[in-house]
């Protein structure tokens, strides 16, 4: 039944920020896409099979470590990455707000999907001369 009164619906449920397990051999920058994949944390990368987590906090360096032997804090929210440019098919413009944007790396996101080759980053808030607004988790 639709609502017939105000509701005071709850805004969040969970922390914005957690900690994961940073996958052995890579390095993530803060400010970078943050990925799961295979339970530990990575920089966006194209990819299938992916789950966007948000943005890292801190520069981690594992590259020298095993899955989890160090560890990132990721803050999920709406971030700015950089739209793809080429080919022009992916680049993001305002008339795909509300729409979903793809993982091409760990700073930039694509309109499509790439045939089938790269994850969801999430849903495009907004879009101005600086980059893409994106809302992860």
């Amino acid at each position: 039944m639709a609502l017939t009164n105000d509701r005071d619906t709850v805004e969040r449920r969970a922390p914005t920020i957690r900690d994961f397990g940073l996958a052995g051999g890579a390095v993530i920058h803060a400010g970078a896409l943050a990925v799961l994949k295979d339970g530990w944390v990575r920089p966006g990368f194209t990819g299938t099979g992916l789950v966007a987590a948000g943005r890292a906090e801190s520069r981690v360096d594992n590259s020298g470590g095993a899955d989890g032997d160090r560890r990132v804090k990721v803050k999920a929210g709406t971030f700015r990455f950089d739209s793809a440019t080429a080919p022009a098919a992916d680049a993001i413009t305002a008339a795909d707000i509300g729409k979903v944007a793809y993982i091409v790396d760990d700073h930039t996101v694509a309109r499509t999907d790439g045939a089938g080759t790269r994850s969801p980053a999430g849903l495009i808030w907004d879009v101005d001369a600086s980059g893409v607004w994106v809302r992860i988790g």
